[in-house]
């Protein structure tokens, strides 16, 4: 799973970017159209481990303690996980890269946080260490506890729960999850059991990090401006089937008021596009390194592997924040982190902290609007591809249009594993899995799929059913679409049909008071 991708980054999906390994995989399996995360990064992830929406698995909001069911920033006690699920049915499970669903801890003061942040001062957990994933259920973890890492030199790094103290000279983040990841299947290869990897990557999310000789390799191509590359990528995607001119013509860039040729930063604008792809460009690479491990060990053909983004692009300005919290204000050596608010200081290296911004977060969402956190489909909608030669029935390089979420992982996988979903699991009475398995659609079955999707974040929400969806941005008004008929969310409809809006609101409402969405009154 990446993190902060956007619908059209890859390749296969209409991107300019490098992905060879991620279209070699669309290309000899399935690519969705219509499959749903949460809107953000830890929501995804909780939902997806759990089969459950996110606040009926504690996870709302983020990970600090809310205080309430639904807000309790780690997988609550209801819940079991796909590792502790396949663990049960006899399969070795191993994690790589971010975690992001345990409660983050938080020093006292500000300035003890910073240090902790700047690797120079230790403490022993970053979470509480019966939140880990080698608590849920994971046999093997390497990764980063928090969210939001140096690519350099990561924070909250643990092997299993140890911190990882020091990283070599030469660390590179993404191809330690890589090389890792590889690691894993060449010792789980070795024995008879079959085995779980789940491989949670942090490209491409800020701070804007990536080596050199891939940041050149893009060193010209956003030089174009943001309309020339999200026009190419909309034409892309309908020559490719995965967009319909007429059902999903693309929608309004955001601020489109400044035109690329009166952007007074275009140098600066162009390069934090470029570090942005050549982030997911060794992301693929090491995917690539990755499929190779499974061949060598003769496991390709007999192996699934889905790979998906937790939401759409993210149009945050990490540099208006400064230090703090998860934000480093010194490397480990001391060397100052600038945040170029003015952006004075090009995005890439170890010493910088930026992000692509909300223009070209647009741009990575084409063709639809908006973006990361949001309930409009550029926040949601999420590429998949599944691979899988021995299992897949349908032809190569087939693109469905089955309407999937992420919760749905669990009862697919559930479903291929010979695994069994309990009631109970460690004492605790488990919430009954939301999501509906896909892998009829994998088989080329008739498949189920969901009458209704719902969701909530930070006052975002939408409810869709029967070719409806009722949407609203935090503080805003409900506003209706005929999705099917208008998938970039062009045309509100809720003037014209009201009482399509009240009956969409109650069950939305129901849906929230039913599954500890809200705080109750």
């Amino acid at each position: 799973m990446a993190d902060d991708l956007g619908y059209s980054d890859l390749g296969c999906y209409g991107g300019e970017i490098d992905t060879p390994h991620l279209d070699y995989l669309a290309s000899n399996g399935i690519r969705f159209t219509r499959f749903y995360n949460t809107s953000r990064c830890c929501p995804t992830r909780a939902s997806l481990l759990t089969g459950l929406y996110n606040q009926q698995a504690g996870v709302g909001e983020m990970t600090q303690d809310r205080g309430l069911p639904g807000y309790r920033g780690h997988l609550t006690e209801n819940t079991i996980t796909l590792a502790e699920v396949l663990k049960e049915a006899g399969y070795r499970t191993g994690m790589v890269g971010k975690w992001h669903v345990s409660n983050t801890v938080v020093q006292e003061s500000s300035e003890s946080q910073l240090a902790w942040l700047n690797h120079q001062e230790d403490h022993p957990y970053f979470s509480p260490v019966e939140q880990y994933p080698t608590s849920r259920g994971f046999e093997k973890y390497f990764g980063n506890i928090w969210g939001v890492v140096d690519f350099f030199d990561p924070f909250s790094l643990v092997n299993g729960t140890e911190p990882v103290k020091s990283v070599p000279d030469n660390y590179y983040h993404t191809d330690a999850i890589s090389d890792t990841t590889v690691a894993y299947i060449k010792e789980f290869s070795q024995g008879d059991e079959p085995y779980f990897i789940y491989v949670a990557e942090t490209a491409p999310h800020w701070p804007l990090h990536a080596l050199p000789e891939d940041i050149e390799k893009y060193k010209d191509t956003y030089k174009v401006g943001w309309d020339s590359i999200r026009i190419n990528r909309f034409r892309n995607l309908v020559d490719m089937g995965l967009a319909d001119p007429h059902t999903s013509p693309l929608s309004s860039r955001i601020n489109e008021e400044l035109k690329w040729e009166d952007n007074p930063h275009q140098e600066w604008d162009a390069r934090a596009m470029a570090v942005h792809a050549a982030m997911i460009d060794r992301m693929d690479q090491g995917i690539g390194r990755m499929i190779e491990a499974l061949k060598e060990a003769g496991q390709l053909d007999n192996t699934l592997i889905l790979f998906l983004s937790d939401n759409g692009a993210s149009p945050e300005n990490a540099m208006r924040y400064g230090p703090g919290f998860d934000r480093p204000s010194e490397t480990r050596n001391g060397e100052e982190i600038a945040y170029p608010v003015d952006k004075d200081v090009l995005p890439g290296p170890q010493n910088t902290f930026a992000s692509i911004g909300e223009r070209w977060a647009n741009v990575s969402n084409t063709p639809y609007r908006l973006a990361k956190a949001e309930s409009y489909e550029g926040g949601i909608r999420t590429p998949l591809i599944a691979f899988w030669p021995n299992g897949i029935r349908e032809n190569k390089g087939t693109i469905s249009d089955h309407l999937g979420h992420v919760m749905d992982f669990m009862a697919t996988f559930v479903e291929l594993g010979n695994a069994s979903y309990p009631q109970v699991y460690k004492g605790n009475t488990v919430t009954p899995v939301q999501g509906i398995s896909f892998a009829p659609v994998l088989k080329g079955e008739q498949k189920e799929t969901h009458e209704t999707l719902f969701n909530e974040h930070f006052g975002t929400r939408y409810v869709r059913e029967d070719g409806w969806k009722l949407v609203a941005r935090n503080n805003e008004d409900w506003r209706l679409y005929k999705i099917y008929e208008d998938e970039t969310e062009l045309n509100d409809l809720s003037g014209i049909y009201p009482e399509k809006v009240k009956e969409l609101e109650r069950k939305w409402h129901d849906w929230a008071s039913g599954n500890q969405v809200l705080p109750k009154k």
